[in-house]
């Protein structure tokens, strides 16, 4: 029985540990991804990023210019969704 708890705590432990690590490294790639960007606005690339992507959307293919902003950004589902929408207005 002793084993089992010992187990048990030792286990929750390296869960917490694993859980702890995986939310620091998606603080650490959004941090990157926010320096990227900062990068390629300096060097002209988010210019061309958009005109694509705003050609995708008068093309009628949201979903792709979706598609492609989260490749570039890095963004999850609903920012690149809303920021494709604030585009098609």
């Amino acid at each position: 029985m002793n084993y089992t708890i010992t187990a048990l705590l030792g286990g929750l432990g390296l869960l917490m540990w694993i859980v702890s690590n995986i939310s620091q490294m998606r603080n650490d790639i959004s941090r990157i991804n926010i320096n990227l960007n900062k990068i390629a606005n300096q060097v002209g690339l988010s210019n061309t990023i958009n005109d694509e992507i705003k050609n995708l959307i008068l093309e009628g293919k949201k979903v792709e210019a979706i598609k492609k902003y989260r490749i570039v950004t890095g963004t999850g589902l609903k920012e690149a969704k809303e920021y494709i929408d604030s585009l098609s207005k």
